[in-house]
């Protein structure tokens, strides 16, 4: 088992299937997230039909190695546009999430999928499972914008 850089110590068992995800506290919906690095590639959205690729051009401040955004507190200052996911504005922002994400999995009355660090008591269960974007990355520093499509990539589920 390896170290978990989220607390998820000491949370009621099973809290996603009995509260809403806008009823959870800071700790409960923190805990959510599998750590695979997704929400910080860039996506393209198709300006026509609304449909969101996802590209493997990584936010200049995700840590490939770790998966984890290298400024997360203050990552405002380096990337105001952004988006903190939290429970009152998951209805404008679900759509654009991964389609493994346990936010959107849950916005969209999924259950978590049996990889995810919540059931399995491992973050690296989330690796193990393919799902992690660990070494997996290119910048978005040294990747052309024009190119973002040559980058498009599918998601395991």
């Amino acid at each position: 088992m390896s170290d978990d850089p989220i607390d998820r110590a000491g949370l009621s068992a099973r809290f996603w299937e009995r509260k809403p995800l806008k009823k959870l506290n800071a700790r409960e919906w923190e805990a959510l997230c599998d750590g695979c690095g997704k929400c910080c590639l860039n996506k393209l959205e198709d300006e026509e039909t609304g449909a969101v690729a996802l590209t493997n051009v990584a936010c200049r401040l995700l840590d490939d190695a770790t998966c984890r955004c290298a400024q997360y507190e203050i990552r405002h200052q380096f990337v105001p546009d952004c988006i903190k996911m939290t429970p009152e504005n998951i209805d404008d922002h679900a759509y654009w999430m991964p389609e493994t994400c346990a936010y959107r999995r849950l916005w969209k009355g999924e259950a978590l999928p049996d990889w995810h660090p919540l059931l399995t008591g491992d973050p690296a269960s989330v690796a193990a499972a393919g799902v992690s974007m660990r070494g997996r990355t290119v910048s978005e520093w040294e990747t052309a914008f024009e190119d973002w499509e040559d980058h498009i990539i599918e998601e395991p589920t």
